[in-house]
């Protein structure tokens, strides 16, 4: 009877350290690594959001490779475009 005592003991014990990891990880390890994930990709996004600027205030024009295409940015002007927008379509006749 002792002997039974002592394993079941051993596993209960088993059981609320193995729940105790299951814890620790879903409330302390993972999130501490997906705050690190996230703070990673924000600085990769603003590391390339200022690449492309500064390309684009140096030459005037940025390249963008994709697949075997190339995109090209250019700034936007909008005098141009309130000008197009000004623009009214003739009138058709009626009849």
């Amino acid at each position: 009877m002792a002997n039974k005592t002592g394993v079941l003991i051993t596993v209960l014990v088993a059981v609320i350290v193995i729940l105790l990891a299951i814890v620790v990880y879903a409330f302390v390890i993972k999130p501490a690594v997906t705050g690190y994930a996230t703070n990673k990709q924000v600085e990769g996004y603003q590391i390339a959001v200022n690449a492309i600027l500064t390309q684009l205030q140096q030459n005037g024009f940025v390249q963008i490779p994709i697949g075997n295409q190339t995109l090209i940015l250019v700034p936007y002007a909008p005098t141009q475009a309130e000008q197009a927008t000004q623009i009214t379509p003739t009138e058709t006749p009626t009849q």
